[in-house]
């Protein structure tokens, strides 16, 4: 591991290779925070893969890619005389230190929980209007309801016990089923999407991070079906043409193969 000397020699490095490529490389010379901003995001989708994956050499690499993109954005703003590294690097721990009165003031906490409370009062004590103005209208609506959800319970606007949410999921999916008998397009999304809502609730309660869950059951079940996909080569034959009873072999096969 490297000294904190060390690692300082090696970030400063990163800014010097910045101002090169800027000043030397075309395509870095014509980048914008708009032409950069669906790279980041890329980006950092390939790093919650490797961390999901928990590949710790392939998590160094996409956390390297996703400095790059933050000295990058800093880089375009210094040339605006707008704000360097230095000032990123000074607002977040400003930012710190003023979110964390129980290790730089005197307020004592108990818990996690006493923590975020706090976290989301200071919040609104800086000028926010709402808890929920700090999540990005952009979030993909999964992740965006567990990060609402989240916020609210901060304020003390929560159920108090895990069966409570799990009744509410079966209210919910009652009501969908109603509506799937006798209700339009539009109510039925609406009910459907209440029934997710509570289950990214209920996900919160049992400590379960929905985002997380449901990847790794895509993962499985692309390993699953994949496995499928040859095993029914091996025997010459191709799934348009199989039954489902004879996929259904195979699969089974693969959930014993792929249990996770």
């Amino acid at each position: 591991m490297n000294s904190r000397k060390q690692q300082l020699v090696a970030f400063n490095r990163l800014l010097d290779i910045m101002d090169d490529l800027r000043e030397k490389c075309p395509w870095d010379k014509k980048q914008t925070f708009e032409s950069l901003r669906h790279l980041t995001i890329e980006e950092t989708y390939e790093l919650t893969d490797a961390i999901l994956e928990n590949d710790l050499n392939e998590i160094k690499n996409e956390l390297g890619d996703v400095l790059l993109h933050l000295v990058f954005y800093a880089k375009i703003g210094s040339e605006k005389k707008s704000f360097d590294i230095g000032d990123v690097a000074n607002a977040i721990s400003d930012k710190l230190i003023s979110r964390h009165p129980h290790i730089y003031g005197d307020v004592t906490v108990e818990n996690e929980n006493e923590v975020k409370e706090n976290w989301e009062k200071l919040k609104l004590k800086e000028g926010k209007n709402s808890v929920l103005e700090g999540v990005p209208k952009s979030l993909p609506a999964l992740i965006k309801a567990n990060r609402i959800q989240d916020k609210v319970s901060g304020v003390g606007f929560d159920w108090e016990e895990p069966n409570q949410v799990w009744e509410k999921v079966q209210e919910e999916l009652s009501e969908l089923n109603e509506e799937i008998k006798k209700g339009t397009k539009d109510t039925i999304e609406s009910e459907f999407g209440d029934v997710l809502f509570s289950m990214i609730n209920y996900a919160r309660f049992i400590n379960v991070n929905p985002e997380n869950a449901l990847e790794k059951t895509n993962k499985k079940f692309i390993n699953r079906f994949q496995f499928l996909e040859k095993a029914a080569k091996k025997e010459g034959k191709e799934l348009v043409d199989m039954t489902l009873s004879e996929m259904d072999v195979y699969w089974e096969q693969s959930k014993k193969m792929f249990k996770q």
